[in-house]
Formats: structure tokens, sequence, C-alpha cells
């Protein structure tokens, strides 16, 4: 089965069931956006990433052509970053965007001088950071799997950040994610060491299944600065103990575009998760429907599916999706 960027069943699914429910204005958090120009010459992602769909780059211009596409007559704003492939030149690497209706955060690792950070954060007018565990990893020489929430940026990067009451939209590290004893140590500690800055912890802390949520939010939620986003979680029992067990105003939808553009769905096995493919790219442990038994429509459409079936009000729905990313991004 082909998948075409936006099919006959998704154009099906947001008018029956999504366009009735969702605001007129919604805000995603998390978007990457790159052109190939970031990347060495002859340099490849590979033919199973995602991004090949997209010919190896997802630049601002594409992602607002999806945003139409896939909702149509609902304005969209949203945040983006680069990409975080170790060979992308974090200097170029910097999407194109307005600060109105949309927004920029640079790619950082350990290895970045703080004052190089604070120049590009003030010349590129960039809202905060983006760091990421293999980015550290290979800065630290760490594996990916030992590096922990404070190795992600260093104290001088915390400085700037705090200097500029930036945002960090941060992807925890370690392989129990939220679970884990060291995470959940570190996450508060380091909303602490700078609370002046916003600390957006992406995936709900990387929360796929019940069991690397239900008691794991309490530490964070006393923290002010701590916020969370919900890319790529279509779990609604994970998002409804989000929403039941987390400040309601600090937690902003993100869709994890362009992963969030393909076909497919998340699921929970066994205290594990995994992405059932409709298209054959590969996107963590991913199960790919070869055969073509299922029709699917995308990520992003599957992750609204499930917001909206958590007993959220309209004034909820409208909080979570444009009015708490306004106030943290739009009216900063």
């Amino acid at each position: 089965m082909k998948y075409d960027l936006v099919t006959e069943l998704d154009r099906k699914v947001f008018a029956e069931e999504l366009q009735p429910e969702l605001p007129k204005r919604l805000f995603d958090a998390h978007v990457h956006a790159f052109d190939k120009t970031c990347f060495p010459e002859g340099f490849s992602l590979g033919e199973k990433s995602c991004y090949a769909k997209f010919g190896g780059e997802h630049p601002t211009a594409l992602a607002k052509k999806m945003f139409k596409e896939l909702l149509p007559g609902i304005e969209v704003s949203f945040n983006c970053f680069g990409s975080v492939n170790p060979n992308a030149d974090r200097g170029r690497d910097i999407p194109e965007h307005d600060n109105k209706r949309v927004f920029a955060m640079a790619v950082v690792s350990p290895e970045d001088p703080a004052e190089l950070l604070e120049e590009r954060l003030a010349t590129h007018h960039l809202v905060g950071v983006k760091p990421y565990p293999n980015l550290a990893a290979e800065a630290l020489g760490k594996a990916v799997n030992d590096v922990t929430p404070l190795d992600l940026l260093t104290a001088g990067q915390l400085e700037v950040l705090d200097r500029a009451k930036g945002i960090a939209t941060v992807h925890i590290p370690r392989k129990e994610r939220l679970a884990d004893p060291i995470n959940q140590t570190e996450m508060p500690e380091l909303c602490r060491r700078a609370p002046d800055t916003t600390f957006v912890f992406a995936h709900i802390g990387r929360a796929y299944f019940m069991r690397n949520v239900v008691g794991m939010l309490d530490k964070l939620a006393e923290c002010p600065n701590a916020w969370l986003d919900t890319a790529m979680v279509n779990h609604p029992g994970v998002l409804k103990y989000a929403f039941d067990h987390f400040p309601n105003d600090r937690i902003v939808f993100g869709s994890d575009a362009p992963i969030a553009w393909l076909h497919g769905k998340s699921v929970e096995i066994n205290n594990q998760y995994a992405y059932l493919m409709g298209e054959d790219y590969r996107i963590g442990t991913s199960i790919f429907d070869a055969e073509g038994a299922v029709e699917f429509t995308t990520f992003f459409y599957e992750q609204l599916r499930a917001i909206l079936t958590c007993g959220l009000n309209r004034s909820q729905i409208q909080q979570l999706l444009w009015f708490n990313a306004e106030r943290l991004w739009i009216n900063r």
C-alpha cells in the first residue's frame, strides 16, 4: 500500500472526528525543520530514514504546507529546531522563522562554548535550545544510555539560557526514561539550577506506556519552570494520567513532525511500546505492515485523536493546543 502525503482516509478522519472538536488555532511546540545544506556534501540520512519521504530534508516551508494540508481552516503556529544528527552543522542549521508564527531553537551540544551559544541565540533571535542525548554522548565520550539530564547542557550554557529567560526542549536520556531513578533526581535539579529557564520535557518524558508514567510526574510537577510536551504520544492512558497529575497550564501539544506526517500508530505491548508502520521507514522500534493489511492515518492525527478521548472540555483543549504555548512563546 502506497501512502500519499495526505490520503482519503486522512481527510475523512479530519472531517468527521477532528475538525468538529479542534479549536481554530493550534500551536505545535515540537517540529524538526532543516534542509540539506546543513549536512556535508554527499551525506545521506539513509533510505529508511523518515526524512527519505521528503527528499532527505524538512524545511520550514514544507512544515507550513503540511499543516495547511492536514489542518485546513486552522491557524497553526509552531516551534522548530534543526536536525539532531551529529553530522549536521549546528551553526548553519537554523530553521527559517519569524518569531510571530514560527519560532526556532538552536540544537546544542555540550561541546559548544557558552559564548558561541549566546551569540547564536542573539544573532538569530532564537527562543532557546534543543539538547539531545546522542550529541551529549559524543561530546562526553559516553554511551548514549549512560548520559544523564545534567550532561545535556553545561553550566555555562545554563547561565546563558537563564539570562535570556530561554526555553529548552529536553529529550531525556536513559533506557528507563521518565522512570529512571537518575532522571527522577536530575530533571528537577536541572530546573533548580536554571530557575529562569523553562524546561519543556519532550514526549511527556518519553513515557509512551503506562508503567513509565504512573507515579513519575510528582517531583517534576513541583518545579514551576518544568513543562511537558505531548510529542508522538498517542496513548490515551498516558495522556490522561499526565493531564490528571501535572499542572495543565504547563503542558503543550507537540507532534514531532515530520515523523508525525507518516502513517502509523504506536501501541503498548507488555510494558513496552512499538511503532506500527504503514510505511517502510524506521523510527525506533518499528513493525512494518509489509502486507498492507491495515490502512493507517498519520501519527499526527492519532495524537490528536488520543487527546480528544481524554475527557477534556473545550476550554481545556484550547488551553493545551493554543493558550499555554501562546503564553510561553508568542507573548514572551
